[in-house]
């Protein structure tokens, strides 16, 4: 960026460097410096590469920078010229002392009133919502809807719409349009849509089908409860989560709303749907079945992020990166396919951990550009001065629903049908006790861990951030094979007041007499695996303080930690029946929900009352039970009048 120092005032100064500001739509688009450099403001990243193409064509005398709205050149560029202006204004002062002082009382009351029409405008809403919900960040800026324009304030003119001609508005609904990158990274700072970004119809649409994937890979897992099984579980469940998270991420960043897009989700649906058909005999037969699903969803991404770069240039490279760090793991997903088992297994692992963590080197290589290290990076800084971003909100409220969906598998799975004339027995007992867990834990996620927060992993730091995502993994993971094992465990006949014919004949097939050590591990250690990932989780965000906390967050997670710890190695109790093992699972959680609940509570409320008893103490030298009378009267008592009596009552008795 050119540097120049102020010219002095004087009378000499050229007239237009003081008229030399253009105002397009809310924000300044042209400056004038205070040497007569002007300065071209673009509006978004599009913008900015028409003006460096088109302004050498339009002013040959090469004297004028072109800079993006928000940049640190831009910044620097309204700094100076404030200077500038700040000294023209205080020679005019010293001027024109009476008259400046009478306008400039004018423009402070029209700033007070410009202010005040900007905090009452309908823009900033969503982001200090964001912020009261996610935490405060200062390098977030809004962009509005319409690319023309990019604003850091409100439209004055909100509450002056023309709502019958606001009718007329309709949008026609496209067959394919050009896709808007909703949020991206640019120097630091994170440009977002003004407007909160909503789950849309086909990402609820799709969660109903993982309703399906979730049932068909747990009781897979519980059917059998052996080693194999567990790695057959973990292998289609991790393709399963990253066939998700992908769908999830395309919805995040880019913003289509045509025909054409629903047609790509359907075809991404068909995959899913074609992946869960072959998961019971994955390892035995349908192998390559399940892995061309899985491949076509994987390599269609793969083809969209390039497709993607060919239309917008301000991402290209990291589409490209994105879509190399898909095919890597493609190609070793194929030769899979020509190896046998049990010698795929380490393709397998490495296709996984490619799959699952590839892509964090595109935000390590975002950080890497930005301290600017590569001297390559520093010669072309338009390849990397754009990154996609994703939207909290979206993100935040799609894990919330896939994790709801899987606290709702874990409560159907324990439903069956009794066929006893009083069925309030053992299998009751055990599946009550199971829901008991479900609502623990979600109230544990939703209502303890999520509640009161200040600033979220997500916004924290980008170290927390890819902790909170990737720990999902696990924690989801852990609990899909706990509900699984759990549902097993409520049909076993074990424990006594458990007749395996008070069950209907479509549920005594799955009943067991006794429990195998497997099942045992499975439901135990992933309840622990959830909680301790909770834990984690948890920790990554950073609560908001109030005095009086009766048990500090600290503490309250070290108990998680513990009793995950139990919950871990409780099957080494072979003994157990699986009502007794369902009980002390329940009441370890329980326990810790309770020391959640009460120790986000203040010690200056009474835990056990409705509201906080109010005490008012004065010495007001009256009688108790007339003050108790006034107020249940409603009357008013002067206190003058009370000490005037008083003091004829104690006059009278001096006397006497």
């Amino acid at each position: 960026m050119e540097t120049t120092s102020t010219p002095p005032l004087d009378n000499t100064t050229p007239p237009q460097a003081s008229h030399g500001h253009l105002h397009t739509g809310r924000r300044l688009r042209k400056l004038l410096r205070p040497n007569g450099r002007r300065v071209h403001i673009a509006g978004t990243p599009e913008e900015y590469v028409h003006l460096t193409r088109t302004l050498p064509n339009i002013e040959p005398d090469d004297n004028f920078d072109c800079y993006l709205q928000g940049s640190t050149e831009h910044l620097e560029a309204v700094r100076e010229i404030h200077a500038f202006h700040e000294n023209r204004s205080h020679d005019l002062r010293t001027q024109h002392g009476s008259i400046y002082e009478e306008f400039e009382l004018v423009r402070s009351e029209l700033d007070t009133l410009a202010d005040e029409l900007l905090h009452l405008s309908n823009h900033g809403v969503a982001l200090d919502a964001n912020f009261s919900k996610f935490g405060y960040d200062a390098h977030i800026r809004t962009k509005d809807s319409d690319s023309s324009t990019s604003s850091l304030s409100g439209d004055l003119s909100s509450s002056h719409r023309d709502w019958e001609a606001e009718r007329r508005k309709g949008q026609a609904l496209k067959f394919w349009k050009k896709p808007i990158v909703r949020q991206y990274w640019h120097r630091g700072l994170l440009w977002r849509a003004s407007e909160v970004e909503e789950v849309a119809s086909f990402e609820l649409f799709v969660d109903l089908l993982y309703v399906g994937i979730i049932s068909v890979i747990g009781d897979t897992a519980a059917e059998n409860a052996t080693g194999f099984n567990l790695l057959k579980f973990t292998v289609t469940f991790a393709l399963a989560f990253k066939m998700w998270t992908d769908l999830t991420l395309l919805v995040s960043w880019f913003e289509t709303n045509d025909i054409f897009q629903r047609i790509l989700v359907l075809f991404l649906m068909i995959c899913l749907f074609g992946f869960t058909l072959n998961i019971a005999q994955s390892f035995e037969t349908t192998w390559i079945p399940l892995i061309a699903f899985y491949l076509a969803q994987r390599l269609f991404h793969a083809v969209h992020f390039l497709w993607i770069g060919y239309l917008l240039p301000m991402v290209r490279v990291y589409m490209i990166i994105n879509a190399i760090c898909t095919a890597i793991p493609a190609a070793v997903w194929v030769a899979s396919v020509q190896v046998e088992y049990p010698d795929r297994l380490a393709l397998v692992w490495i296709a996984i951990v490619l799959d699952l963590f590839g892509v964090l080197c595109v935000v390590f290589l975002r950080r890497w550009a930005e301290v600017k290290h590569s001297s390559w990076v520093a010669n072309h800084p338009k390849y990397f001065d754009f990154l996609p971003a994703i939207n909290i909100e979206h993100k935040t409220e799609r894990t919330n629903a896939f994790v709801t969906l899987v606290f709702g598998y874990s409560v159907v799975a324990l439903l069956f049908q009794n066929k006893a004339a009083y069925g309030i027995n053992a299998f009751f007992g055990k599946a009550v006790l199971g829901l008991i867990q479900a609502f623990s834990f979600n109230w544990l996620y939703f209502e303890i861990d999520s509640w009161n927060l200040h600033t979220h992993a997500i916004r924290r730091h980008f170290m927390t951030s890819i902790i909170w995502t990737t720990i999902h993994f696990p924690f989801i993971m852990a609990y899909v094979l706990a509900g699984a094992s759990l549902s097993r465990l409520v049909l076993a006949t074990d424990c006594h007041d458990a007749n395996v014919d008070d069950l209907t004949d479509a549920y005594t097939a799955s009943s067991k007499s006794e429990l195998s050590s497997g099942l045992r591990w499975f439901y135990c250690a992933g309840l622990g695996v959830a909680l301790l990932s909770m834990s984690i989780i948890s920790l990554c965000h950073v609560h908001k303080e109030f005095d009086g906390e009766r048990i500090g967050k600290r503490y309250r997670i070290s108990l998680r930690v513990s009793v995950a710890i139990i919950l871990i190695f409780l099957p080494l109790a072979d003994s157990l029946s699986s009502l007794k093992l369902v009980s002390i699972t329940t009441g370890l959680i329980v326990l810790t929900l309770m020391i959640d609940v009460y120790g986000s509570t203040s010690i200056h409320d009474d835990f056990w009352k409705c509201t906080t008893q109010c005490r008012y103490r004065a010495n007001c030298h009256i009688k108790k039970k007339l003050a108790m009378d006034a107020v249940k009267k409603g009357a008013t008592i002067r206190l003058d009048e009370v000490r005037l009596e008083i003091g004829r009552e104690k006059a009278y008795y001096d006397q006497v």
